[in-house]
């Protein structure tokens, strides 16, 4: 079975925590991505960054892009999967917290990025769909 090492997108680029929304706007702009990982200063992941974030945290509440930084917007412990699970597991861990993207670490270090059309494309149909409902689901 196909591991997240396999059927990541390598090279995900993190914002990093002290840059501010309107920078990670336009690095999301640059890449063509809803989504980044929030890094500190020691490259360790924090959390994720999600264009919905910037407008329900950000621009609906009056706060300024300019001066607000992305590392005030990860909440709680990011969500990732080890570099060696396997899509099943992958699948499991985007249904178990309604995601449809994972950081993939190695160690502590972030690789990549695995999107729930990369795992679509790894498995059967079946198990995708079970994921599919779960993350549409209340």
């Amino acid at each position: 079975m196909s591991t997240a090492r396999e059927i990541m997108t390598a090279g995900a680029e993190c914002v990093q925590a002290e840059e501010t929304v309107l920078e990670a706007a336009e690095k999301m702009a640059r890449l063509d991505v809803g989504s980044l990982p929030i890094c500190g200063s020691d490259d360790r992941l924090q959390g994720m960054l999600t264009d919905r974030d910037i407008v329900v945290k950000v621009l609906a509440k009056g706060k300024d892009p300019k001066s607000c930084l992305a590392g005030e917007l990860g909440e709680g412990k990011p969500v990732t999967i080890g570099a060696d699970d396997d899509a099943r597991e992958i699948l499991r861990t985007m249904a178990s917290h309604k995601v449809r993207r994972l950081p993939v670490i190695d160690g502590h270090t972030l690789i990549g990025m695995v999107a729930l059309a990369d795992v679509a494309r790894a498995l059967p149909d079946a198990p995708v769909g079970d994921l599919l409902d779960a993350l549409t689901s209340d």
